[in-house]
């Protein structure tokens, strides 16, 4: 067993990478020696959000503070802390806050699961 304390995880800015924009994106990996599953919180700032992209594995999202939206071609969902989405394989999607509030949620992935932007 493994604890993590809150704060213990590995941070990443993410803000310059060419798949967020509108403001400050980090995360923090949690679990990511597991070979089963892959485990962080992802903080987005006002505004801030990532943009179309797909999962070669399923991923859940757990809004663990804030208002955000989830969007997928077909619908546009504002989601608060406490909401789970799960987005599966391959769905073309995107997440991030709303302008009037930062957002943060905990993500799952398999840890062998590729981004793609599209």
């Amino acid at each position: 067993m493994k604890v993590i304390r809150k704060g213990e995880g590995s941070k990443q800015d993410n803000t310059a990478n060419p798949m967020v924009m509108g403001g400050k994106v980090v995360r923090e990996n949690l679990v990511a020696d597991s070979p089963h599953i892959n485990f962080g919180v992802v903080s987005f700032a006002k505004g801030a959000r990532n943009k179309f992209h797909t999962h070669t594995s399923d991923q859940i999202l757990f809004v663990t503070s804030g208002v955000g939206i989830v969007a997928t071609e077909k619908e546009q969902v504002t989601v608060r802390t406490g909401d789970t989405v799960w987005v599966p394989a391959g769905e073309r999607h995107w997440h991030g806050a709303t302008p009037d509030s930062e957002f943060a949620h905990a993500v799952i992935v398999t840890p062998d699961s590729k981004t793609q932007a599209v």
